[in-house]
Order: structure tokens, then C-alpha cells, then sequence
């Protein structure tokens, strides 16, 4: 068998890893040989992928359905390194997931890599209710828990759920494995409990004020009317100040008026001074 979609997912359509961050794989697999898909191009829209599983599904080739949800998977978690064994997935953070790809082989495998914008599990039961008619097909919805992120992540973290769910598997089937990028979680920064309510009552606090702000009316009153700018304690300021002031006047008007003669202060010399000394 030559290389197939499977080889390809396996090994170069998952590089490089998280190379856009708003992206997600998407994996199906089969117990049934699929037709050809329109497209094998790696990076597509939602719209685009529903497209193309709708044309791999559109003769209904099995009769179970399962579709697992897996947040915050990315393609790197199915990248493994190029073995000896065609039945090792060496270096692959989900083996079994890897496993089963592999083990589906060319005809009965399709993937993407990074596929841009939200995949929806009720658009492709709708679709394959529809296509195999009602009653005719089973379709399971499996939800995994949510993957830490890739460099936080531990080997086959997340993978012993999926290598569960393949065990129970048999007969004819089909699965897809899809991850929705809406759901990834955003680093959120721990501060400490003070310094976080205190941020929070500022921000309240802004808040009352500027809602304050908007609901009260701009008051186009003159200034004079709208401010005070002689109050009562100015006034008795401006009283006291005039009554010491006028003091002071009072004052310094009559140490002016003094009128001295320039010799009331020399000495007498004459025959009157010399009596009085004796």
C-alpha cells in the first residue's frame, strides 16, 4: 500500500505544531473503504470540511456513527516520528489515536491538520440522519474532557478515554475526532487575593463615576450663579482685616505728628547748666 492520507496526518500535516492558534484537527476514520475527497489540502474553513465529510459520508457507508469531542486537541498531539514498525506510533502523544489512523489505512482514513473556525457535531448528525435515513443509523456523541496545553501536556495524557472508547468498538463503523478552538483556555494571571479586591473596588469605583458623569445634566448656568466665591467667612475676614488696618493707620498717623525741636536734646553749657550740677 502506498502512503496514504493517514501517513500524512501522521507525519508532515501535522508540522509544524500549533501554527495557528485558532485552528483544530479533524480525523475521521472507517471500517469501510471512502470515496476520494474533494479536497486534501491541510489547512481549511469549517464550511470547507463539512464540504468535503459530507461527500466522504454521502453513501453511508457504515451504519455506526461515533463523534468525540476532544477541547483544546491540537495536530500535534498526533505527529509521530517515522518507525520501523508499521504498528508503533513512537513519539505520538496519543498512541491509540495514532494507532487506529494507521491501522485504518489509505482508503479508509482523512484528516486535516488545522481546520480554522468551529466544527459542528449537530451540522454532522443532521447530515448523517438524513443521508442513511431516520432509524437506519446510529450516531453517538462522545465528550472528553479538556486537554491541558500542549507544553503543559504529559505522554498519552487524554488518550486512555479514546483507547477505552476503540476497544468497545465493532462491527462497522465510523469515528470522527474533532476539537473545537472556541473552546481552548486562555492564560488568566493569579494575583493575590488583596491586590485583586482592590483592583476590583477601583474599578467599581470608575465605574459609579463615570456612570455618575453620564447621567448627570451639563449645567449651563453663569459662573457667578454657579459657583460661590463669597462666603460668610470671607466676609468677616475682609472686616477684621479693615478694622486692624484702620488701627494701624491710626498708629502710624500720630508717631508722624509728633513735633520735636531739633535742640531739645543738646546739652546746656551756659552759668544755668553749672548751677544745676552744684
Amino acid at each position: 500500500m502506498k502512503p496514504s492520507t493517514a501517513a500524512a496526518l501522521l507525519a508532515g500535516a501535522a508540522s509544524p505544531a500549533l501554527a495557528f492558534s485558532d485552528s483544530s484537527p479533524f480525523i475521521l476514520f472507517s471500517t469501510t473503504k471512502l470515496p476520494t475527497a474533494p479536497s486534501a489540502s491541510q489547512l481549511q474553513t469549517s464550511s470547507q470540511l463539512l464540504t468535503n465529510v459530507k461527500s466522504l459520508l454521502s453513501s453511508c457507508p457504515t451504519k455506526r456513527y461515533i463523534l468525540v469531542s476532544q477541547p483544546n486537541m491540537h495536530a500535534a498531539d498526533f505527529r509521530s516520528e517515522p518507525s520501523s514498525s508499521s504498528t508503533s506510533s513512537r513519539g505520538c502523544l496519543m498512541p491509540h489515536l495514532c494507532d487506529a489512523v494507521r491501522d485504518a489505512g489509505e482508503d479508509r482514513a482523512w484528516s486535516v491538520a488545522e481546520v480554522v473556525g468551529q466544527v459542528s457535531a449537530t451540522s454532522l448528525e443532521e447530515y448523517v440522519k438524513s443521508v442513511c435515513g431516520e432509524g437506519q443509523a446510529v450516531v453517538e456523541r462522545v465528550e472528553l474532557k479538556h486537554l491541558p496545553a500542549v507544553s503543559e501536556r504529559k505522554a498519552a495524557e487524554g488518550d486512555y478515554d479514546l483507547s477505552r472508547l476503540f476497544d468497545a468498538l465493532h462491527g462497522d463503523f465510523t469515528v470522527m475526532v474533532f476539537s473545537d478552538p472556541n473552546e481552548f483556555q486562555a492564560y488568566e494571571p493569579e494575583f493575590s487575593q488583596p491586590v485583586h479586591t482592590d483592583m476590583k473596588r477601583w474599578a467599581d469605583e470608575e465605574r459609579e463615576r463615570a456612570a455618575k458623569a453620564s447621567d448627570t445634566p451639563e449645567d449651563k448656568r453663569p459662573l457667578f450663579e454657579k459657583y460661590q466665591f463669597f462666603t460668610p467667612g470671607i466676609f468677616m475676614a475682609f472686616i477684621v482685616l479693615a478694622v486692624v488696618l484702620s488701627i494701624l493707620a491710626v498708629g502710624l498717623k500720630s508717631l508722624a505728628s509728633l513735633e520735636v525741636s531739633y535742640g531739645a536734646f543738646d546739652k546746656e553749657m551756659g552759668p544755668a547748666a553749672q548751677k544745676k550740677q552744684m
